[in-house]
């Protein structure tokens, strides 16, 4: 496997390529992003990730200077996976000037839930995804990109952005891995402590038991359903910002019918770590 530096590094590993598979990642990698290398790559004809702390999808309170840095296991993980290059841009590389130039995602879909409780992270992951397209992709003419789909929102948000920019960038959203208790495996799990990591499972199970209720209501009851949701989760020591139920197609509430494909989201804090999951229902 290639490791380089810096975007024209980049670009002379893949010159001879016409198809990359592409996993752009913050590190700190766990199975779930190992397996969306795994799923990536037959599709392309050669399979580049990247590792890159992006600052601006970080509010100035948040995890952005002790998010875990670990590159040397990173790339060892990624190379045992196949992964032909990796692209650990350091800052100054990507944003050589302070990036004035950046992308905002219409707000019907950024500025509701995660994009609610992290006002402007969605600006911050669609300006680093699309100058990570375009150091990957120039000049090709088509390729793969791979998310997780435990960041159900950020791929909405993402596809959304390729197909009405018309990039020829196919969109894998890749299942969320889980650890046996059923929590979503996270680069962010790590901060839990040993009884955190213990409780973390309730945030699934809760998901769970949301989706089954609302299956059996009406949209006229989720609120009561989802208020109900989040009360037991903070009984239990959680601070929950939502758990809500709304339409795949959009991310709205459901309002005529409860047949359509749903889903279900949850993020709350647990301790000083914050947690997201979701569940397609």
């Amino acid at each position: 496997m290639h490791i380089v530096h810096t975007i024209a590094e980049l670009r002379e590993k893949l010159s001879s390529y016409k198809r990359p598979a592409f996993v752009p990642t913050m590190g700190n990698l766990h199975d779930g992003h190992i397996a969306l290398v795994k799923q990536a790559k037959p599709l392309g004809d050669v399979t580049v990730s990247s590792i890159f702390v992006n600052r601006l999808q970080f509010a100035p309170h948040e995890d952005f200077d002790s998010y875990p840095r670990t590159l040397d296991a990173d790339a060892q993980r990624l190379e045992a996976a196949g992964c032909n290059v990796l692209f650990a841009p350091r800052e100054q590389e990507l944003y050589p000037q302070p990036q004035t130039y950046k992308m905002h995602p219409a707000t019907d879909l950024s500025d509701i839930l995660e994009g609610h409780f992290r006002p402007g992270f969605f600006i911050g992951v669609s300006t680093v995804v699309l100058k990570l397209f375009s150091c990957v992709y120039a000049g090709m003419p088509s390729g793969i990109a791979a998310f997780g789909k435990k960041d159900y929102q950020q791929v909405m948000v993402v596809r959304r952005m390729v197909q009405q920019f018309a990039l020829p960038i196919e969109i894998l959203a890749g299942e969320t891995q889980r650890a046996e208790d059923g929590l979503a495996l996270s680069s962010r799990n790590g901060y839990l402590s040993e009884a955190e990591r213990k409780e973390a499972a309730e945030l699934s199970k809760a998901l769970k038991a949301l989706g089954a209720a609302a299956r059996a209501a009406t949209p006229a009851d989720l609120p009561a359903l989802e208020a109900q949701a989040m009360q037991a989760l903070a009984r239990r020591g959680w601070k929950p910002d939502y758990l809500t139920v709304r339409r795949r197609a959009d991310l709205m509430p459901p309002q005529a019918s409860m047949e359509e494909p749903l889903v279900v989201l949850g993020a709350a804090k647990l301790g000083s770590t914050r947690l997201i999951d979701n569940l397609e229902i």
